[in-house]
């Protein structure tokens, strides 16, 4: 039931900040372990004797140079295939060994991933604010922890500043923390990066000073006569033509001493004119779903629809000026990363205008523009699949209506949120999830689909039911990240999921849910590195008898869980004029007793980062317990800090009681839960709702793709104390 490691030396103190707890050990000096002759204590259990001789054998400093035959390659060893480890140590190894450097990173390290994590300041902001990020890297193969954008239908929720194609960090990307590396690659789950980078402490919006500058007045046709010039590209090699932005529509105040016709000053200009408050300020969350302001072209909204397209026009004018073939790649980053953030907001829209949109035709009013979509194609199969996937309630009479008004070319027409996502006309972050399943509903010719008018990205914590069939949850709500492991997940939404009957026929639910217990601090995260190394600490030697060789039982699978329901109980105390409030649980049959789970916190799933050519060794001081996931309801308190409140005990419903005997972390606060909940879903459904209930966040990792030890260290990597492994069955997607 349980497998105990060796006991928490000194080192194990320093692996783990306390982020997540407090009380350590004091540092201690003490003798090297790795160089005591004398020390024959077996490292399977840890006494206090080894405690004081494991205080610093390990600080870094620089090995001498192998010569001659010894000599390493760059990466200290040839990772050209190999056999998997089958026993520890391996043959031709004594457990007596004391290995060199490169034979250990041979044995050991060889297909592990390595994690570092990056501590980076905030453009025009004191020390005090910074941005929190997480790489890794040397698995030998191409598979990550994040999903394919592709597959998931994640691609409009991203956008790199600088640069075309995918980021390839996650600090490139305007939202943060960053939807390139956010969505995990098993339902319900997200990156190592984004679980740090939610760590990150951005300085308020601060509303740029007014430069008192007001643009010339031009009417429809001149902006889109520029929009239309612009599609072929900016006239960057010929100043004079560059310099008719100011003869249409800037003044230029040095036109007869000095006229701005370098591209620098007429950044410098664009900058100023686009930070004047008259403009819509698309940083805001509110203003984010841009399609609202020119989706009305009645003359009503004239004026709205204008300002629109003249902020666009001149945002347009500056993104290419700053992409100009003329600045070299390094030059174009260090503009961009002095551009305001409410300009760099701008930049976006023009971006994607850019990208996704043409002009056909145009006249002096909005009812005579005509665009052509270049996603439209692309937007209208993704639809079509999603609502495929998510097994859509009327799904025969949704794709007839999506098919007839692709044939009719009347799609984007529909609503605003039509109009954004086939246009491709979204900014990057919160907002594409919701235009998603807003464009299915509205699509939708069913009359209830009504009900279902006020989903918005403003309440993210939130899902819905839909004809009493099923329900839908966004990939943020805790009810999705619980009750994902049963569904599929994409475009950011998690379902079908199971109905509940405390919702009606078709209803919105917001979900009130607590902050999760546990962070990641500034120093946790620069520490990553040296607190997840596969070696441990840096020596000159490595004992074998100092690494153990950790697999799971996967022979025992547990098949005595079931859902049993899905509850959603009414806040009274938190009602306005939008969608009812609801506190969420779910309901377990564990060996025929029932058990209820309340979804209390908001905690995340972090899906393992992938390794090749496991198992692999793990070091003494990573310590762990085992649980079956049938065990999970008798262990209490796990991470809790001393005197810190918590959850209630979950009970069992009727006169059912624990079977065993209490499991609890005792006084090694860094002691990871590692809970086996191999076989059906509803088995990984209790482990991450125990950890709702409990506030605990935790890493998920599918055994075929992780094996434990490298999801382990990665628990300790992230600071966090409960691991859930998993064996994912291939499943029929229908």
């Amino acid at each position: 039931m349980m497998a105990e490691p060796k006991k928490k030396g000194f080192w194990g103190g320093l692996f783990r900040s306390r982020s997540i707890a407090r009380g350590s050990g004091k540092l201690e000096k003490g003798r090297p372990r790795r160089f005591d002759d004398e020390d024959d204590a077996s490292p399977q259990r840890r006494q206090s004797s080894i405690r004081a001789r494991t205080t610093s054998p390990r600080r870094r400093s620089r090995r001498p140079e192998p010569k001659g035959k010894g000599k390493e390659e760059a990466n200290g060893h040839d990772h050209s295939g190999r056999a998997p480890l089958t026993e520890w140590p391996p043959p031709g190894v004594s457990i007596d060994d004391e290995l060199s450097l490169g034979r250990a990173m041979e044995l050991v390290t060889t297909g592990v991933p390595v994690h570092k994590g990056h501590r980076r300041p905030i453009a025009h902001a004191s020390n005090r604010y910074y941005s929190l990020h997480a790489t890794s890297a040397g698995n030998h193969g191409y598979e990550s922890d994040a999903v394919n954008q592709h597959n998931s239908m994640t691609q409009l929720t991203t956008l790199r500043l600088q640069g075309s194609g995918p980021p390839d960090y996650p600090w490139e990307t305007l939202e943060q923390p960053s939807l390139a590396f956010g969505f995990g690659n098993r339902p319900g789950t997200i990156t190592l990066n984004y679980w740090t980078s939610l760590s990150s402490t951005f300085p308020p919006m601060i509303a740029l000073r007014d430069p008192d500058l007001v643009p010339r007045d031009v009417d429809l046709i001149q902006i889109f006569d520029r929009l239309k010039d612009l599609e072929a590209g900016l006239e960057d090699e010929d100043e004079e033509l560059l310099y008719r932005l100011y003869k249409r529509f800037l003044r230029d105040p040095d036109k007869v001493l000095n006229p701005h016709k370098t591209m620098d000053r007429q950044i410098m200009d664009l900058v100023m004119y686009l930070s004047s408050p008259n403009w819509t300020d698309f940083s805001n969350p509110k203003n984010q779903v841009v399609t609202k302001f020119i989706y009305d072209t009645g003359h009503a909204n004239h004026q709205q629809y204008h300002k629109f397209f003249y902020q666009l026009l001149l945002s347009l004018e500056l993104e290419l000026r700053i992409n100009s073939r003329q600045h070299t790649t390094s030059a174009k980053q260090r503009l961009m990363d002095q551009i305001p953030p409410k300009i760099q907001w701008n930049l976006a829209l023009a971006r994607r205008w850019r990208d996704y949109i043409r002009i056909e035709e145009y006249g002096k009013t909005a009812d005579q523009l005509r665009l052509r979509y270049k996603l439209r194609k692309r937007q209208v199969k993704m639809l079509k699949r999603f609502a495929q996937m998510m097994k859509w309630p009327n799904l025969t009479e949704t794709l007839d209506a999506l098919r007839q008004g692709d044939a009719d070319a009347t799609l984007v027409s529909v609503s605003s949120h039509t109009m954004a996502f086939f246009s491709g006309l979204v900014l990057p972050g919160p907002t594409f999830p919701f235009l998603f399943m807003n464009s299915l509903i509205d699509i939708d010719p069913d009359p209830a689909t009504d009900d279902l008018a006020l989903l918005t990205h403003l309440h993210p914590h939130c899902g819905f039911q839909y004809r009493n069939s099923y329900t839908y949850w966004t990939s943020t709500c805790i009810v999705g990240k619980v009750l994902a492991p049963t569904c599929l997940e994409a475009g950011g939404w998690v379902g079908p999921a199971r109905p509940t009957a405390d919702l009606g026929r078709s209803q919105i639910a917001r979900v009130r849910s607590k902050r999760p217990r546990q962070s990641i601090t500034p120093e946790d995260v620069t520490s990553i590195s040296d607190r997840s190394d596969p070696l441990g600490p840096p020596s000159q030697i490595y004992p074998a008898s100092e690494y153990v060789l950790v697999t799971p039982d996967t022979d025992t699978i547990i098949d005595t869980i079931r859902i049993e329901m899905l509850s959603l109980r009414t806040v009274a105390e938190k009602k306005d004029s939008g969608p009812q409030w609801f506190d969420a649980s779910i309901q377990f049959a564990i060996s025929g007793v029932s058990w209820p789970l309340r979804l209390s916190y908001d905690v995340s799933f972090i899906n393992a980062w992938p390794c090749s050519e496991g198992p692999h060794p793990l070091f003494f001081d990573y310590v762990y317990t085992v649980v079956k996931v049938d065990e999970l309801m008798n262990v209490i308190d796990w991470g809790r800090p001393i005197g810190s409140g918590g959850s209630a005990l979950s009970t069992p419903v009727g006169d059912g009681q624990p079977q065993k005997p209490a499991i609890t972390q005792g006084d090694d606060e860094e002691r990871v839960l590692v809970v086996e909940a191999f076989g059906i879903p509803d088995n990984e459904v209790l482990a991450r709702a125990w950890c709702s209930h409990w506030g605990l966040s935790a890493v998920t990792a599918d055994i075929r793709k992780t094996c434990m030890t490298c999801a382990i260290r990665e628990a300790y990597a992230a600071t966090l104390t409960v691991l859930i492994l998993v064996e994912d069955q291939p499943r029929d997607h229908e």
